[in-house]
This record gives structure tokens, sequence and C-alpha cells, in this order.
């Protein structure tokens, strides 16, 4: 992929890019690659201020399940 900032163009080590909107945050989840393999990359955005946290694709599905987890937990307690 092909980025240009400043009028410069580099090529980046992001495969896929999205962006998720929730109250005043915003989260970029970017899958990289590099020569150790590919993560997923989550950055939280509060007016500015960013956490990330880089997560190896061997571990996704573990934390997806985990979070399915976490909503089927929320829909019991509604």
């Amino acid at each position: 992929m092909v980025i240009t900032r400043k009028n410069v163009e580099y090529m980046s080590d992001f495969l896929k890019s999205e962006k998720v909107f929730a109250d005043r945050k915003v989260f970029y989840l970017d899958l990289k690659e590099n020569d150790r393999g590919r993560v997923l990359k989550i950055t939280e955005d509060v007016n500015g201020r960013r956490d990330t946290i880089m997560l190896p694709m061997s571990a996704l599905q573990e934390f997806v399940d985990t979070l399915d987890e976490f909503l089927d937990y929320e829909e019991e307690e509604e």
C-alpha cells in the first residue's frame, strides 16, 4: 500500500485498515506485516491522546473468542 503524507510517498506495511467510532473515541485497526509475521495494531484515540496494543495473529482467535464471551455475558445481563 502506498501512503502519501506531506507530498511524500512511501510504502506502508499496512495490509488492511479500518476505523471504529464509539462515543468520543476512534479505534484504528491496522493489519500489519513485518519480518516476524502479521500483527493487528489497535489504537485508541481520545481527543488526540493515543494508546496502542499490538496483537500477534497467533493470538487473534483467542482474543475474539474472549470478546464474544463478554458480549454473551452482556446480553445475559439485559
